[in-house]
């Protein structure tokens, strides 16, 4: 069956727009903890010349500061000072600082960054959990895309949109200003340091972005695959992704209720060494499970009695089609069916071609693999094929709605789009 028979792409595009920045802190003068005595000294030769400009001089260019950039942040002043207020070690050198003072220092030691300049791919979509205003019949929904910028640091971003009731998806206007979260809480555990931030209520949520605040994170927060879990009738919302420090890579977690805080957790365990872990929406038999891959090649099935802990797996999924001869992984977690698990996967076929297909595998033994697509659902199309990585599609997670599929899908690790699928046609196309 051809794949428009069942496969509907509107013309819905989230394209990366270098105009949305955020600040973050101009480094080497970061935490004292981190400074080198070569950068500790450049710091205070910073903090020196700030306290050598007379009053006036200091008030005028802090004012000069805020008309350049006041219209592209929230809450500027505040974020000086809370600069600042890291920055203490190097006042701990200096003779007492105004107000004025201090904030201007916070500026010197911020910068803004283009956080997806580069590009903006491998969404996953969930419900919102407030849904006052859905249309009739639909909902809103959550998508949540990696975003990258200069130096190829990927954070994670969102856009909020609707579903109507026969499937057709709108999403919302971005909003123009973007910001980061004040982290609330560092704790140190076996694993590694878990993180909780949260944003301000009234910002909209695709002005939040969740940057690197770890140094396991610090080169990029990457392919976040967004489940909302149902844990015996509570509601959470968990994301693995993939944390990279610049010389490791390791899986995390982030649970969220309202995507207005979140919590950012390592994983433990064998299984979470590796890229592409995908948590299935409620527990089996009392477990939680995982789809995962851990030899760069195959999709094993991995139970664990911890959220936080995971070891072994069997083997689920091995490439089989020529569309998959390199090798095969998830494309996000598994959604429940009347007939099964649907997991979306990826394949990679000559020349590192990226395709998505299927399985279908047993609502109660996730083991039993009841049918595969032959044939990709959705492959590079000749208008997608250019790109940062050229001839890629992939997602991070599609959602059921009705007698639907809804796909987000980025494009050639650049650009993203939605699909959708009718599922009774999907189920038909797949064989055992």
């Amino acid at each position: 069956m051809s794949q428009v028979t069942f496969l509907n792409r509107p013309a819905l595009y989230l394209r990366p727009d270098p105009a949305r920045v955020v600040v973050r802190p101009f480094r080497p003068a970061t935490e004292p903890r981190d400074l080198n005595p070569t950068d500790r000294t450049r710091a205070n030769h910073i903090v020196d010349r700030v306290l050598a400009l007379d009053p006036e001089t200091t008030a005028s260019l802090l004012a000069d500061v805020l008309e350049n950039f006041q219209g592209r942040h929230r809450r500027l002043l505040a974020t000086f000072e809370a600069r600042a207020d890291e920055m203490e070690d190097a006042f701990a050198d200096h003779a007492d600082f105004s107000r004025i003072q201090r904030q201007l220092v916070g500026a010197c030691f911020l910068n803004e960054y283009s956080f997806e300049a580069s590009a903006l791919f491998n969404p996953s979509i969930v419900a919102h959990p407030d849904q006052s205003g859905a249309p009739e019949g639909g909902l809103r929904f959550i998508l949540s895309l990696r975003a990258v910028g200069e130096g190829h640091i990927s954070s994670l971003t969102f856009r909020s949109g609707t579903i109507a009731a026969d499937g057709g998806v709108a999403i919302d206007a971005t909003a123009r200003l973007a910001s980061t979260p004040q982290v609330r809480k560092r704790t140190t555990g076996p694993a590694g340091e878990s993180v909780d931030v949260i944003f301000p209520p009234d910002e909209d949520i695709s002005e939040r972005v969740l940057f690197p605040v770890t140094d396991s994170q610090s080169h990029g927060i990457e392919d976040a695959r967004f489940v909302e879990f149902d844990d015996g009738g509570r509601r959470t919302y968990y994301a693995t992704y993939t944390a990279y420090s610049g010389r490791a890579i390791r899986s995390e977690l982030i649970e969220t209720s309202d995507f207005t805080s979140f919590r950012m957790t390592p994983l433990a365990g064998t299984a979470a060494r590796n890229k592409g872990m995908a948590l299935f929406p409620r527990r089996i038999d009392g477990r939680y499970a995982m789809i995962g891959r851990q030899d760069n090649e195959n999709l094993y099935l991995i139970y664990s009695d911890d959220l936080h802990s995971w070891d072994g797996g069997l083997t689920l999924l091995t490439p089989r089609f020529t569309w998959e001869l390199v090798q095969i992984g998830n494309c996000g977690s598994p959604i429940e069916l009347d007939e099964g698990w649907l997991l979306l996967t990826h394949g990679v076929g000559p020349v590192r071609k990226y395709s998505i297909g299927a399985a279908l595998l047993d609502k109660r033994d996730p083991s039993k693999v009841l049918a595969r697509s032959r044939e990709p659902l959705v492959r590079p199309e000749p208008s997608e094929r250019e790109g940062y990585v050229p001839n890629v599609v992939y997602t991070c997670g599609a959602m059921r709605h009705g007698d639907h599929i809804i796909l987000p899908y980025a494009v050639s690790d650049t650009f993203s789009k939605l699909a959708t699928i009718e599922i009774a046609a999907l189920m038909r196309t797949m064989e055992g």
